[in-house]
């Protein structure tokens, strides 16, 4: 925690800083970051690692029923989603990332990449391994980070209040000992129940729909009175008919 206010409290001073001193940058950013550090705007047109780095963090902010793809390409679905997240932060909605949308970002995570709100931890109860699934250890873990820098964007528009993660990536073991749907896709890392708290599950699913997520279950669906569960599958379900879903 006291990590995460000290992130904050530097980004806010390289912000104010540079204000201070009247300097408008318009290439690199204003420091480095222990994850990950974007050495150039990007725009429509650009191409590369740095834009799938960026196209993870916007996971969150498709809009209503789309799916972010990341795929390095600065495209119109990207700029969109990069205006989201501007106007969501208060910032210039002018779909290029620049310093500070970067400065944004570097306050939004830690130095594992994952959304300050968000730990692996929360998103693999079953092993600290992430093996054992339907696909590699790797894979699971990458599509887990997708997911919790969609539940960020998730837990920002209603009102940064927690979200409870119940359950996140199982292996095949977990997954049966919790008698979890054969091709469930908790197997594949990029499903997460969330239970309810700060929020009622309904809210929770009406909201999901806005973050990326392709699968959505809730309080009507068989089996899931108790909690919301999201994920990214390869088609769109929503199932939450007590929620008008």
């Amino acid at each position: 925690m006291l990590r995460r206010i000290a992130r904050l409290i530097a980004a806010f001073v390289m912000i104010t800083s540079g204000v201070v001193a009247g300097a408008v940058a318009t290439t690199g950013t204003a420091h480095a970051d222990g994850c990950y550090t974007w050495s150039r705007t990007l725009s429509q047109g650009s191409s590369g690692s740095d834009v799938s780095q960026l196209q993870i963090r916007l996971g969150g902010y498709p809009g209503y029923g789309s799916v972010l793809a990341v795929d390095g390409s600065f495209g119109p679905a990207t700029a969109a989603a990069l205006k989201r997240f501007q106007s969501a932060y208060g910032l210039a909605a002018d779909g290029v990332a620049g310093p500070n949308t970067y400065n944004k970002l570097y306050a939004l995570q830690d130095d594992d990449c994952t959304p300050i709100h968000f730990t692996y931890s929360e998103l693999n109860r079953c092993n600290s391994t992430w093996s054992g699934g339907a696909v590699s250890a790797g894979t699971a873990k990458s599509n887990a980070l997708r997911t919790m820098w969609k539940l960020e964007a998730m837990r920002h528009a209603l009102g940064d209040a927690p979200i409870r993660v119940t359950s996140g990536f199982r292996s095949y073991s977990c997954n049966s000992a919790v008698g979890g749907a054969s091709n469930s896709r908790h197997l594949y890392g990029d499903a997460a129940d969330l239970g309810a708290g700060s929020h009622s599950l309904c809210t929770m699913a009406k909201q999901a729909r806005y973050h990326g997520f392709r699968g959505i279950l809730g309080p009507g669906y068989p089996g899931h009175s108790d909690h919301t569960h999201v994920d990214h599958r390869s088609s769109r379900y929503w199932s939450a008919s007590s929620c008008g879903i």
